[in-house]
């Protein structure tokens, strides 16, 4: 965790995750949490894996993001043509990135496709080893109803656009990338859909969208920590050097307290609803539309609420808050950056959108 940590600065003046923290990020398999094991990943169940991107999110929000969305592309092994697995997967650095908006079109030609488009927002695509995207297609007489696919691209196909600039998440080198006129075989177009899985693991026939909120949720949760942790030592400081009034004190005091255990409450709600579901469902591979809408709304009101506290305590922490190179304005910046996935953001049901 103290190299992790003691780096985050650096990669965040970088714009990318230092070698240091890679190499950790590798040694640990994080970018492979739900591979299985025989192909070399941790293959952990998801409440498992949520409680560690959590836990990473609090050591960094950078980190924490890089992982859960590299994780979360590698889980994309279960859908692939097995000799693709075995050109993409054998790498022990493997790491995709990628974007789930349709901003490709995606021609039919004999033998594969020849591809056109740009999608935003690949969270680390400095150190991606392949990257997926969603097309449209054209002129394909196997297209499904939607008339969508996923692709597979190496690496070296792709044009990295370095226009990354959020205020937060600054290290996770999220950039966009484009192709043009690139031909891939037919064998790399896949779908993110339970009946195209060919691994037996539970995690592959979770419904994505739910998939990506509570590592999303998680995300922030670990984050909302971390703030509190930093307020608590300013706020300590602010009472050691006695540069506040006894009533101030105890007022910034008792916020922390109460912000503390509403944390507390949300993320114990938020895992029994990840445990119930996960439990209720994982031998059969089945999961419950109401379950799934409990562990959504679970989610989503777990991150308003968090978002909340941070917002009402960050005035308390004084000028150090509003300094850039501050660990908790950094906190404040990567959490503020984070909330903007629409995913943690619209109340909707998703019955719709499994």
């Amino acid at each position: 965790m103290d190299t992790l940590r003691s780096r985050a600065s650096l990669a965040e003046q970088a714009g990318c995750l230092t070698g240091e923290q890679l190499d950790i990020i590798y040694k640990e398999k994080w970018f492979n949490i739900y591979v299985p094991q025989c192909f070399g990943g941790l293959g952990l169940a998801l409440p498992e894996a949520i409680q560690l991107l959590e836990r990473l999110a609090w050591i960094d929000g950078s980190i924490g993001w890089t992982v859960t969305l590299g994780s979360g592309a590698n889980l994309f092994i279960a859908y692939l043509h097995s000799n693709i697995v075995s050109l993409f997967f054998n790498d022990p650095e493997v790491c995709l990135a990628g974007s789930g908006a349709n901003t490709g079109i995606a021609k039919k030609t004999k033998g594969g496709y020849i591809i056109n488009g740009k999608w935003r927002y690949a969270t680390g695509s400095l150190h991606a080893t392949a990257f997926t995207v969603n097309c449209v297609l054209q002129d394909d007489d196997t297209a499904p109803a939607d008339n969508t696919a996923s692709f597979i691209f190496k690496a070296g196909e792709v044009q990295i656009n370095r226009d990354w600039n959020g205020m937060g998440m600054r290290a996770t080198g999220s950039h966009s990338f484009s192709v043009t006129d690139l031909f891939v075989p037919d064998e790399r177009r896949f779908f993110i859909d339970a009946a195209q899985a060919i691994l037996p693991d539970p995690v592959f026939y979770f419904p994505f969208i739910p998939f990506a909120e509570v590592t999303l949720a998680a995300n922030i949760a670990g984050m909302a920590v971390h703030f509190t942790d930093e307020c608590r030592r300013i706020f300590e400081d602010k009472i050691r050097n006695k540069t506040l009034p006894v009533e101030q004190s105890s007022e910034m005091l008792e916020l922390l307290g109460r912000s503390i255990s509403i944390i507390e409450k949300n993320r114990d709600v938020f895992y029994d609803a990840l445990c119930m579901l996960w439990n209720s469902g994982k031998n059969e591979r089945n999961w419950d539309i109401s379950l799934i809408n409990r562990l959504s709304f679970t989610s989503k009101k777990m991150v308003r609420e968090l978002l909340g506290i941070v917002s009402q305590l960050y005035p308390y922490c004084g000028m150090e808050a509003a300094d850039t190179r501050a660990v908790i304005n950094r906190i404040w910046r990567d959490i503020h950056t984070a909330s903007q996935h629409q995913l943690i953001t619209f109340k909707r049901p998703i019955s719709a959108h499994l």
